[in-house]
């Protein structure tokens, strides 16, 4: 779950984004496609804007009439994603520039709440995201990772990961954290690739969310009949206690299973891609095992691990950022990617150094929307990269790094296929 993985615009519908500000303030406004692009490779947008044009104006594929507000240098993202003056909830009356025809999260969504609402739904899963949460979690994770090995195993080789371990574990997890039975996990599986996806077919993604929408809602109805120890019934339980209510409860569950899935899988296979095509850096990681921690850490701050931005903020009155001032009602985006790449704050930020340390990433987002799953992502990671290299000393492409095929026209960039042979 990296950083506010449900991103894409706000509804189609609504009232015109708010003034604009004089001529004289105003940037050129530029017009990004977000095009696919070549494997993890950086988008060179982003690091022409952080070097040059740190507050720019950008226009995105859809509703390309309005322009917003694009922030890229680390000290102006976390300003953005943390003053209570940018909100959330404000998107839901604007038309706003964006990423994708189509409404990813539910209007009830933490997505799109602000203080102190935000932070009550927030507290109705707290207990279940804690180090001790996780925790719990882990032998499930490695006991599965080693399952869906041995099935990789006894396939044959080649062998492709995404098929037999970055698609099956993360929902294996983001599952047992959910208590979801066995017997379900595979009418799910699907799901999550259709809502997160910025190409066409908004009527796939709306009808994918309606299929999880009434599979949680049995599941939270069960659940307040047969109470367990898991989020399905911590969520019953605030649900029942008045905290929450179902339209909430439901939207958090879907949020968890979503991201949890989707997000998980894609970046936790950039990172083995990395260490295929960097054998330096694999040889590295397999001489010093107590190094994967600060190395996955590094992986997270290094890969650009989605295409173009989330979700934006409005202005709720006149705000300076960066010497720039951005007007009540105007729409702001902040690319955490190019935050991670400032080179304000990360020295040669393009290398990848699993020697670096000092100031965090902001990968997993910033501020009150900073994301929940940090810790179970990082968990992940290091089970599926720790067990890969000590299972597989030879484990290596089976093909040429070039010829992985990627995704396209995702919201969270990975491989579409990766072949191994060890």
């Amino acid at each position: 779950m990296t950083s506010e993985p449900l991103t894409s615009g706000p509804p189609a519908s609504g009232s015109a984004s708010g003034p604009e500000p004089s001529a004289s303030a105003a940037p050129p406004v530029r017009t990004w496609a977000v095009d696919d692009l070549p494997a993890l490779d950086f988008d060179p947008l982003l690091s022409e804007l952080l070097a040059k044009e740190p507050v720019s104006r950008v226009r995105l594929p859809y509703a390309a009439e309005n322009e917003a507000w694009l922030v890229t240098r680390y000290a102006d993202v976390r300003a953005v994603t943390s003053d209570p003056r940018f909100s959330r909830t404000a998107l839901l009356d604007r038309q706003v520039t964006t990423m994708t025809g189509h409404m990813v999260a539910s209007k009830a969504a933490l997505n799109y709440a602000d203080p102190p609402y935000h932070t009550r739904l927030r507290k109705a899963v707290t207990k279940t995201f804690t180090g001790r949460g996780t925790q719990r979690l882990r032998p499930l994770a490695q006991a599965a990772c080693d399952r869906f090995l041995d099935a990789m195993e006894e396939a044959g080789k080649p062998a492709d990961l995404m098929r037999h371990l970055h698609g099956p574990l993360p929902m294996s997890v983001v599952c047992d954290l959910l208590g979801i039975p066995d017997e379900d996990r595979a009418e799910l599986a699907s799901w999550p690739d259709l809502i997160l996806s910025s190409g066409p077919g908004p009527e796939n993604s709306r009808a994918a969310k309606a299929q999880i929408h009434g599979y949680v809602t049995r599941l939270l109805d069960q659940r307040r009949q047969e109470p367990r120890e898991d989020l399905a019934g911590e969520l019953a339980e605030s649900l029942a206690e008045g905290r929450i209510s179902a339209d909430e409860a439901v939207s958090l569950a879907m949020a968890i299973l979503i991201s949890g899935a989707h997000a998980v899988r894609n970046n936790s296979a950039n990172m083995v891609y990395v260490l295929l095509t960097r054998p330096d850096l694999m040889a590295r990681l397999r001489a010093e095992a107590e190094l994967l921690p600060q190395a996955v850490d590094e992986l997270l701050r290094w890969i650009p691990h989605r295409n173009g931005v989330g979700l934006p903020r409005i202005a709720t009155e006149d705000v300076e950022i960066g010497g720039v001032t951005i007007r009540a009602g105007e729409a702001v985006y902040a690319s955490y990617l190019a935050a991670n790449r400032d080179p304000e704050v990360f020295p040669d930020p393009h290398a990848l150094d699993f020697d670096r340390t000092g100031t965090g990433h902001v990968s997993f987002g910033h501020g009150p929307h900073h994301c929940m799953g940090a810790m179970l992502t990082r968990m992940e990671s290091e089970v599926m990269l720790s067990t890969l290299l000590a299972r597989y000393p030879e484990l290596r492409l089976a093909g040429r790094p070039e010829d992985v095929p990627f995704q396209s026209k995702g919201l969270i960039r990975g491989p579409r296929e990766l072949y191994v042979t060890w």
